[in-house]
């Protein structure tokens, strides 16, 4: 029976790879700049402020809503979307203090 490897690694470590994983996509990136700015659209309006079809954007947004760092409520026949504050400040936490802990980690080499 093959599982994947991942499962080997600490569970903060896969936390932070998939923060990582998620975020690392600019069209990602740049849906959060037009969520930020806008507070809450639809997927058609972000299609029509960015380069890409609504098909992708909606590709990018769920893998943003996976992650729980966009919300959607639907409201009628429109679903809109807006950023989940919360959960940024915690990937945010969680990446900083994997960065601190390699901090703390780090050799006394003399090169």
């Amino acid at each position: 029976m093959t599982y994947a490897k991942t499962r080997e690694f600490r569970v903060e470590l896969q936390e932070v790879s998939q923060f990582a994983r998620v975020l690392s996509h600019p069209a990602r990136l740049t849906i959060l700049e037009y969520l930020s700015r806008s507070c809450t659209c639809k997927s058609g309006d972000i299609s029509e402020a960015i380069p890409l079809s609504r098909t992708t954007v909606s590709q990018h947004l769920q893998e943003l809503k996976a992650l729980d760092v966009i919300r959607s409520e639907v409201r009628g026949t429109c679903v809109n979307y807006h950023i989940h504050y919360e959960k940024l400040d915690e990937i945010k936490s969680r990446i900083a203090a994997y960065f601190e802990y390699l901090n703390e980690l780090k050799c006394q080499c003399d090169f």
